[in-house]
């Protein structure tokens, strides 16, 4: 185990370039952490090549979730995580975690001679990432509302006690990271503007989705 709030860096620490790991559906947010199970020889390396330098990597979705290219298009908006926890496995794999750090863009992908992706990338955009999310424009109550009610209906158990132990924003974070949105859906989480309009866009997904379950049901009844 290792990191802590003292391992984040600050915005000009941050790298200019980093390995990027496309994962379809795999959603990670500044404030959540997103458990990996490693076991492609490319990205062993990567994450080798990570743990060697500054530990971090840019977690980033296919455009085409359903892609079988060895290289498929990416979007352009994707988030760096940092690893905090690490463990090798007997059969040769590496149980990772990432804290999510900082969104970004990328600015060009570059030819490198690694098997692994990497790109030059530009935080600036999403600098207010590094900063305590400010909760208090966020209706709460109503996006834990929606968001309970859409995990039961998917049947994705929560212990809310325990969640509920968390800082709001982390709390948030995490529970817009374990909700089976589709993957399009997961790019506007990851590409919101600030906390306050990514609380936003998870209520409306939330209560979009709850909208087409219940006429879904009614219309099973008909």
């Amino acid at each position: 185990m290792m990191g802590g709030p003292e391992d984040i860096p600050n915005f000009e620490t941050l790298p200019r370039t980093l390995p990027l790991f496309p994962l379809a559906s795999a959603l990670l947010l500044p404030c959540g952490r997103l458990p990996l199970n490693i076991f492609e020889p490319r990205y062993l390396a990567m994450t080798r090549d990570a743990m060697d330098g500054h530990r971090m990597i840019g977690m980033i979705q296919p455009t085409d979730a359903d892609s079988a290219e060895e290289k498929p298009e990416i979007y352009r908006t994707g988030c760096a995580g940092k690893i905090v926890s690490f463990s090798e496995t007997p059969d040769n794999r590496y149980l990772i975690t990432l804290g999510g750090i900082c969104r970004f863009n990328v600015v060009e992908e570059l030819s490198a001679t690694t098997a692994y992706r990497q790109a030059l990338v530009s935080f600036s955009r999403f600098r207010r990432d590094l900063e305590e999310p400010d909760v208090s424009p966020v209706d709460i109550e109503r996006l834990l509302v929606a968001l309970k009610a859409y995990l039961t209906v998917n049947e994705i158990p929560i212990d809310w006690d325990a969640i509920g132990e968390s800082p709001e924003a982390a709390m948030i974070d995490s529970l817009a990271m374990i909700c089976p949105f589709e993957p399009s859906e997961k790019q506007a989480l990851i590409e919101a503007g600030d906390f306050e309009e990514r609380c936003r866009v998870l209520t409306a997904l939330s209560e979009m989705a709850l909208v087409q379950y219940t006429q879904g049901n009614d219309a099973t009844l008909q």
